[in-house]
């Protein structure tokens, strides 16, 4: 971002800041765009929270990088210049390593067995490991199967990847496994994605479905296979100092809406995964549907950055979700 760039988001902040009042505004920042379902998620949210406190809480939602890009959204709710934010999962992992647990390549099956892991005592541990950096996990809502796009080659053997520049969210893990695959792979934020694709400066990107639809890839890619290398997350964090100085019942409001917001989001985000593939080859990419014989490769390829990722995690952590993992018969 050029100093000017920061100096304008710094100043919108601050500007925001000055003007809220601490219990009674809420502002809540996301990177996504305004059609996405985590986006219509937080409109469904502010519609609840109003209601629930018949008008005395006035959430203000902040979409489409409006307040900067996902990395400094983080920065922002940490230091409590905002008091929410969504945000893909991966922008955490370098303030709370121990979510790249959830984040392995080829861990989850289905859509279920993923949340699955996030409600249950995984989830709640993470919250624990969230909440020692100063934030509040509200939830998570659904990322989906992240799918590669590029404009070199379709993706129909496993030499395929070897040599792609490929963008990656920064995530060790995310990072480790396309290098396992001979990739080049570049960590990037969101926010300059578009254009690096358009330059040429990269050659592809992975993404879910209805992301890469939304986002308009389509205009800038040719080529797309549904590897479902990773499944991904959508947290939703609050600053902890600020949601702990809310009374009980203002906090059991929040939870509530959230809760909502979040159900509704997953259900939709469903939806537009389904959806978001016809769209992508209407708009004129290629589609290439990965065989059984190159999952098996890619996997078999990647088998090892589970193992070096777990190996820098807390052991207690590790237990607890491989135990999670055998109850679910995975």
């Amino acid at each position: 971002m050029t100093l000017f760039k920061t100096l304008l988001t710094t100043s919108a902040i601050a500007l925001i800041a000055a003007s809220a009042q601490a219990k009674d505004v809420i502002r809540v920042a996301g990177n996504f765009a305004t059609e996405h379902s985590s986006s219509l998620a937080m409109v469904k949210f502010e519609e609840e929270l109003e209601r629930l406190s018949n008008g005395e809480i006035d959430v203000n939602i902040f979409p489409a990088q409006q307040l900067g890009g996902a990395a400094e959204n983080v920065q922002a709710v940490k230091i409590g210049a905002i008091e929410l934010m969504w945000v893909g999962t991966a922008y955490l992992t370098r303030t709370v390593p121990e979510l790249e647990v959830i984040g392995l390549p080829f861990q989850f099956p289905n859509r279920e067995t993923a949340f699955a892991v996030v409600d249950g005592p995984v989830g709640l541990a993470l919250d624990e490991k969230m909440a020692a950096e100063g934030m509040t996990s509200m939830g998570y809502m659904e990322l989906g199967f992240r799918q590669l796009t590029n404009n070199v080659r379709p993706i129909v053997n496993i030499e395929d990847t070897e040599g792609l520049k490929i963008r990656l969210q920064p995530n060790e893990t995310h990072l480790s496994t396309f290098r396992a695959l001979g990739a080049n792979p570049v960590a990037m934020d969101v926010k300059e994605l578009y254009s690096a694709l358009e330059q040429g400066v990269i050659d592809g990107q992975e993404n879910p479905f209805a992301i890469i639809n939304v986002a308009g890839y389509a205009e800038v890619q040719k080529y797309v296979s549904n590897t479902g290398h990773f499944f991904d997350f959508i947290s939703v964090v609050s600053n902890k100092k600020w949601f702990d100085g809310l009374d009980a019942d203002t906090q059991a409001m929040v939870r509530d809406a959230m809760d909502t917001a979040i159900a509704y989001q997953r259900t939709l985000a469903a939806e537009q995964d389904a959806a978001g593939l016809g769209q992508l080859v209407e708009k004129g990419m290629t589609y290439t549907e990965v065989s059984g014989e190159l999952a098996a490769a890619l996997r078999e390829k990647t088998s090892g950055v589970a193992a070096d990722t777990k190996s820098r995690l807390d052991p207690e952590l590790v237990t607890l979700l491989d135990a999670e993992i055998a109850k679910l018969g995975m």
